[in-house]
């Protein structure tokens, strides 16, 4: 589990599927939908209680976070859904949603991101999708 109060999300938690390392790390095997400064195949360290304390060593992965804004006109949501869903199969990357309007991308070290981004910025440009990096913040069990 990562806390997400220090991101901003008092009394939550995300659930993180992890595979056991050696030397007491495990390596994260799912793409995190809400904790910064986590990526697929990051290594982290947890507490006595499986919570993640640390980030021991970075994948290189990086998660791009895109939320599709709710929409009236349920045609445009589901052009938008279904471009989304086939720039990420055509740049052959890996994704993981939450319903649909909230979607995770792994973009693994050196991925050419520009076929999703101009698709994306033209969402944002028609205020329908917002999209951050997931490491815009660094990871922290704790925030000062």
């Amino acid at each position: 589990m990562a806390d997400l109060a220090p991101f901003g999300l008092k009394g939550q938690i995300e659930q993180l599927w992890l595979q056991p390392e050696e030397h007491g790390t495990y390596a994260v095997a799912c793409i995190p939908f809400m904790t910064y400064g986590i990526a697929l195949g990051d290594r982290v360290r947890l507490s006595p209680e499986a919570r993640v304390v640390e980030v021991a060593q970075v994948s290189g992965h990086r998660v791009l976070r895109t939320l599709l804004r709710p929409s009236a006109d349920a045609a445009r949501l589901g052009r938008s859904i279904s471009l989304v869903k086939n720039s990420i199969k055509e740049s052959g990357l890996l994704s993981e949603w939450r319903g649909e309007h909230f979607v995770a991308i792994d973009v693994p070290p050196g991925t050419d991101m520009s076929p999703l981004f101009a698709l994306l910025q033209r969402e944002v440009d028609e205020a329908a999708a917002f999209w951050e990096w997931a490491d815009a913040m660094r990871f922290s069990p704790t925030r000062s």
